[in-house]
């Protein structure tokens, strides 16, 4: 089964095109993926037609997509009659949300005979089971994180986001559309929001929204994560088991270790 890869920035595509060698490299133009020896072959939204025909054309059967996008700028004069066609249904996703977008993209897809299959199809080791990684999450922690999980439940009820800080019961931060490294930077700022200083840390917590289709933009965390966990002076980082991928097992674990944060794939 032939599969392509829409790749976007980020280091999953790299890490999901070693586990599968061959796949075809596509990334959209302005979202360039660093996979290295590959000779992507790029489109535009704008033509998004032609380029689901030149997948079908090369024989392509499945797709992945991986890595970070934007919603890219539109040029109206680019559009081919085709895909200014599909234009109102897109637009009507778009206002619906992430993941009414994300939705209608994987519908696109499927109607030119593309199955869609998720990150952790092509590598399931990125998915760790339940149990803490390293460190150890007190009973303070576990508080913190029921709350953000509570928290980021409802945000994903609403499609806003994927993540919260949750310090001492109080919410620092939550995940919106700058993603989660804004998110973290701002609980970095606002650390003096804690009530009691030498009280518990807080927690980042990370998970898939409710409803979402698992099959694309599966929430992610590695090294830059603990980082600005560690930055944010929090205790440690805590995700939906089987939910989140987590990047570079080996080089988190141990920015985690170093940082003294702990890694928690907590249960649902």
């Amino acid at each position: 089964m032939s599969t392509a890869l829409i790749a976007g920035t980020g280091a999953l595509p790299a890490l999901l095109a070693a586990a599968r060698p061959g796949m075809l490299i596509c990334e959209m133009e302005g979202f360039a993926a660093a996979v290295p020896g590959a000779e992507p072959l790029r489109f535009r939204v704008e033509r998004l037609v032609p380029f689901l025909d030149a997948l079908v054309e090369r024989g392509v059967t499945q797709v992945c997509f991986a890595g970070a996008m934007r919603r890219p700028r539109l040029e109206p004069e680019l559009f081919d009659a085709r895909t200014a066609a599909l234009v109102p249904r897109l637009i009507g996703a778009m206002q619906a949300g992430d993941d009414a977008t994300l939705r209608a993209v994987i519908e696109l897809f499927e109607e030119w005979g593309l199955g869609v299959v998720g990150a952790d199809d092509i590598a399931p080791d990125l998915v760790p089971g339940p149990g803490v990684l390293t460190g150890t999450p007190g009973p303070a922690d576990a508080e913190d994180a029921a709350r953000a999980a509570a928290i980021v439940a409802a945000l994903g009820g609403v499609d806003v986001g994927q993540g919260a800080v949750v310090a001492q019961g109080l919410c620092l931060a939550v995940e919106a559309l700058p993603g989660t490294d804004a998110m973290l930077d701002f609980a970095a700022l606002h650390q003096g929001l804690k009530p009691d200083p030498t009280g518990a840390r807080g927690v980042f917590y990370k998970a898939p929204k409710p409803d979402q289709d698992r099959r694309i933009d599966l929430p992610a965390i590695g090294p830059q994560t603990v980082a600005r966990a560690a930055a944010a002076g929090l205790a440690g980082i805590v995700w939906q088991a089987g939910g989140v991928l987590l990047l570079d097992r080996a080089a988190t674990q141990a920015a985690a270790e170093a940082a003294g944060l702990f890694l928690w794939a907590r249960e649902p």
